[in-house]
């Protein structure tokens, strides 16, 4: 193992090129921490009746006047994997819309950081640039479903930790935990220096899950660590209410919302901002791509309007 560090500079420096990382599994056959036990799902938690209004009383809705910060310089080696053979043809095409290094940079998230991403799934959109990203100096945890998930959701993790399992050398060290509000701890508490959650708000705010889903991340952050929210940014023309089953979120709703957990909003981005997006589909969000709820119906319309416009919000535990 004492050359893993040399054997990763040269292959991540090759995937700027395009060059395979396959060959990192030679690094090692590390055993996935939590294994198969870390099967879980999103359980009824305590609601939110509080702000099932609107929240603009608050007058934080787009937290403007606390500095809309541009994102950093991404680092070299997480460019390099970017560019890397090992992550799939979808999740590369969701590059454009998504803005992973941006968003990573944004967030300030090093390579001996202790991330906690919720909800990876399958797909790993993220954990393919943050797992080996992390693997040598900080640590990825996996924060899956539970084993009360629906079966639909219990196939697709189980898919996860397949994938785990069979690309050691990218995901060996990946370390796997439960998710379900706040019934299990995301991580050892007190020791992550961030919690990162994509696109799941505005399921728990309609499921009244969403207070116990940030208290279990308050209590995984260290003193000042930092919460990463992204999701649908919802119409200021309409409550909350009148606009939760279209998944979309309103910004000002969600930060005061989160503040009230025992965050505080440092930064927000507009990194993911589309303002093609009317927000006023037939199927809401789903209608858009990568969805397409419509299938090809105005495929070519919603198409040319991407995904949707999002916010992308820093909180520090307070």
């Amino acid at each position: 193992m004492t050359n893993i560090h040399t054997r990763r500079r040269t292959l991540l420096a090759g995937a700027g090129a395009h060059a395979t990382l396959g060959g990192l599994r030679a690094l090692g056959g590390l055993r996935i921490a939590g294994g198969l036990r870390a099967l879980g799902g999103l359980g009824t938690l305590g609601g939110l009746g509080a702000l099932a209004g609107c929240a603009a009383a608050t007058d934080r809705s787009t937290a403007t006047d606390r500095s809309t910060a541009a994102a950093g310089t991404p680092d070299a080696d997480l460019r390099a994997l970017a560019a890397g053979r090992h992550r799939t043809a979808s999740n590369v095409a969701r590059d454009p819309h998504r803005h992973p290094l941006e968003v990573i940079a944004f967030l300030g998230i090093r390579p001996d950081s202790t991330v906690v991403e919720i909800l990876p799934g399958s797909a790993g959109y993220y954990m393919e640039l943050l797992a080996p990203w992390l693997r040598e100096r900080g640590l990825y945890i996996a924060a899956g479903r539970d084993e009360t998930a629906p079966a639909q959701y219990l196939a697709d993790h189980r898919r996860l930790l397949a994938r785990l399992e069979a690309e050691p050398a990218l995901y060996g060290r990946v370390r796997v935990t439960k998710f379900n509000g706040a019934r299990h701890d995301v991580a050892p508490p007190g020791s992550a220096d961030f919690v990162l959650t994509f696109r799941n708000l505005h399921n728990w705010i309609e499921r009244g899950e969403a207070a116990d889903a940030l208290n279990a991340f308050h209590r995984a952050l260290k003193p000042g660590g930092v919460l990463g929210v992204v999701d649908h940014r919802g119409r200021t023309d309409q409550s909350q209410q009148a606009q939760m089953k279209s998944g979309y979120v309103r910004q000002d709703y969600a930060v005061a919302l989160i503040e009230r957990a025992g965050f505080r909003l440092a930064a927000s981005s507009e990194v993911n901002a589309n303002p093609r997006d009317t927000k006023d589909h037939p199927e809401g969000v789903w209608t858009l791509p990568p969805t397409y709820r419509l299938k090809d119906v105005d495929r070519a319309k919603y198409q040319a309007i991407g995904e949707s416009d999002r916010f992308t919000l820093k909180f520090v535990k307070v």
